[in-house]
């Protein structure tokens, strides 16, 4: 489809590192400039098709919850705007609604995962053991199912093309010492109960959520990455939300299912996806920033 950012392709700053989704400049010793493309990975192999607009939308919507949510914790949006780093109008045009200029952190070793309903992962490990993450959870919970309160979950930041393993708090207590292990776990509980109870009145449910933490340059605790998104929360629709099924959500869902009915061994090449999945997606992720953001 035209009109979409699979990569950004900038000359007036060095590319530091091309991720699955994310395009990542350098700007001096302070700043960096985040470029949310419009590629889509899906069982961890970026697909050849784009999904055009939601680079856009997870960087609007991630602006909002930056915003909303800055009484809570400071986050790594800069102060400096797009035209003070790009002063190249065309270059600027190119990443205009997909760029954010960001502080430079030390990233934590830490993904805090926050989830209020038992679903994915959550919901295989409560079937084996009657908990998730060694959280013990009353007996009889259906898939889908909210949680009596929310629960913090960790898992280590796995490099790229590794898969991330969850670890129990004492381990995060291990690499971040008690003090900011346990900060990182009541912020970010309170990021979640705070968020969660703001998108239900707008008819999205936020099943789960990961957030990124970094230190600044006096060891305060920012927060980083993309917050509350699409990609990086489960969003289903409350009007529709029947415990014991697994929801529709706001995200690259109707992707996942589509993959699921070809015969590809989820290895590198991804196949090419047709035009009807490409826009029902697009459509899903615009459906969400309405929701929230209007």
């Amino acid at each position: 489809m035209t009109g979409a950012l699979f990569e950004s392709n900038l000359k007036s700053l060095p590319l530091i590192q091309r991720g699955k989704v994310r395009d990542i400049y350098g700007i001096d010793d302070k700043h960096m400039l985040i470029v949310t493309t419009d590629r889509l990975s899906a069982f961890d192999v970026v697909l050849p098709d784009p999904i055009p607009d939601k680079g856009a939308v997870l960087t609007s919507v991630a602006n909002f919850w930056f915003d909303k949510l800055a009484h809570i914790v400071p986050n790594h949006l800069s102060d400096l705007k797009l035209a003070d780093v790009l002063t190249d109008a065309d270059e600027r045009q190119q990443v205009a609604r997909h760029a954010i200029v960001v502080n430079k952190l030390r990233p934590l070793p830490v993904e805090a995962i926050v989830r209020g309903y038992l679903i994915g992962s959550g919901w295989k490990d409560y079937q084996k053991t009657g908990a998730v993450c060694g959280i013990d959870l009353p007996a009889g919970l259906q898939m889908a199912d909210k949680l009596p309160q929310a629960i913090y979950t960790p898992s280590t930041k796995a490099d790229i093309g590794e898969h991330d393993e969850n670890i129990d708090f004492n381990k995060t207590v291990d690499l971040l010492g008690r003090e900011r292990a346990e900060q990182v776990r009541d912020v970010s509980l309170q990021l979640y109960n705070e968020a969660a109870a703001f998108a239900l009145e707008r008819g999205i449910i936020i099943a789960d959520t990961k957030f990124e933490f970094g230190l600044d340059e006096n060891d305060q605790l920012v927060l980083i990455d993309e917050v509350l998104t699409p990609d990086s929360s489960r969003f289903w629709p409350a009007d529709t939300y029947q415990p014991g099924t697994s929801p529709d959500s706001f995200d690259k869902q109707y992707v996942r299912d589509y993959l699921e009915t070809l015969d590809w061994n989820k290895k590198e090449p991804g196949p090419r996806l047709p035009e009807d999945v490409i826009r029902k997606t697009s459509e899903k992720y615009h459906e969400a920033q309405t929701r929230l953001t209007d």
